[in-house]
């Protein structure tokens, strides 16, 4: 997949491109449908598939104070919209001069740098422009201006609920991560980066990898069944614990992952957690015996959960 990193410095000259365009934070199953019919509407034109991403998220911009809790990085993110049939994604680095741009001018400027745009697919509650002033009405009329076809997907609803990068933030931090596939469409994961601990878990008989996120919405304190996939492509069944260890530590969050039948040096590697149930909280044990005990527990039902 080709990524253009900054669409207002370049002209996308590539034929008959389709083209959606947000900020697609978890690339979720109401995501998917536009970007299906990015690539259906591609397909039948001989066409390329597109999508154009922003760049910080606008929330940076419009509610700096909000902890953002981003669902995917970078890399994911990328990695999720060529799984998808995508071919190019454009970034539009979003600022305040980004932000003022009128409805016309983010047309002229911004959608126009795609030099054959055949069509632009949007979501149901798709705005552009200063304000949020452009709506799907306003684009159509763009679109007969300059020429190009515009198409809207509804919104997706699934168990009664609205499908949104918002409801599964809400799920994600409140540790729901088995009703979490059902609107996401995957398992949640967290890439990170491994870095150097304290050593403690060696100490203690579980050795563990300590994990740098590079995204921001991480699940609450607990214990977690999860996979590790490592930087090789490689596997393994884990227990997860994210929070303080009150017992041993009781100050710097972290997220460790024990990765079972594993004793190899990974620091300073990637590594994706994917998480599949919440086991326990967060707890405050009386000694390392007790705590030791626990953690020999968790490991076990983390490995008849995955023998299943």
């Amino acid at each position: 997949m080709k990524i253009v990193k900054d669409i207002k410095k370049v002209k996308v000259k590539d034929k008959n491109v389709v083209l959606t365009v947000g900020s697609f934070d978890g690339v979720h199953l109401g995501h998917i449908e536009i970007l299906k019919e990015v690539v259906s509407l591609s397909n039948s034109i001989d066409g390329t598939p597109c999508v154009m991403v922003l760049r910080p998220h606008p929330r940076t911009c419009f509610s700096p104070d909000i902890p953002l809790n981003i669902l995917t990085c970078d890399e994911k993110q990328q990695r999720l919209f060529q799984q998808n049939g995508i071919k190019i994604t454009t970034i539009l680095p979003f600022n305040s001069e980004t932000a003022n741009l009128t409805p016309e001018e983010f047309i002229t400027s911004i959608l126009l740098n795609f030099e054959q745009l055949y069509g632009v697919v949007v979501g149901h509650d798709f705005r552009f422009g200063k304000n949020a002033e452009g709506d799907f009405d306003l684009l159509k009329k763009y679109g007969k201006k300059y020429g190009f076809k515009v198409k809207q997907i509804p919104p997706l609803i699934i168990q009664g609920e609205r499908v949104s990068s918002s409801l599964i933030r809400e799920l994600i931090l409140e540790g729901e991560m088995e009703k979490v596939v059902i609107f996401l469409g995957r398992k949640y994961s967290l890439l990170g980066k491994v870095v150097k601990g304290k050593g403690i878990g060696r100490q203690l008989g579980f050795p563990t990898a300590n994990i740098l996120p590079f995204h921001s919405a991480v699940p609450p304190h607990g214990v977690y069944s999860a996979e590790c996939v490592l930087e090789d492509g490689r596997v393994f069944p884990s227990a997860i614990n994210i929070g303080i260890a009150p017992t041993i530590r009781q100050q710097d969050f972290a997220i460790e992952a024990h990765i079972i039948n594993f004793d190899e040096e990974i620091i300073n590697q990637s590594i994706e957690v994917v998480f599949h149930k919440h086991i326990r909280p967060e707890k405050k044990f009386s000694g390392r015996e007790e705590l030791i005990k626990a953690i020999r527990e968790d490991v076990e039902s983390i490995k008849q959960y995955f023998m299943k």
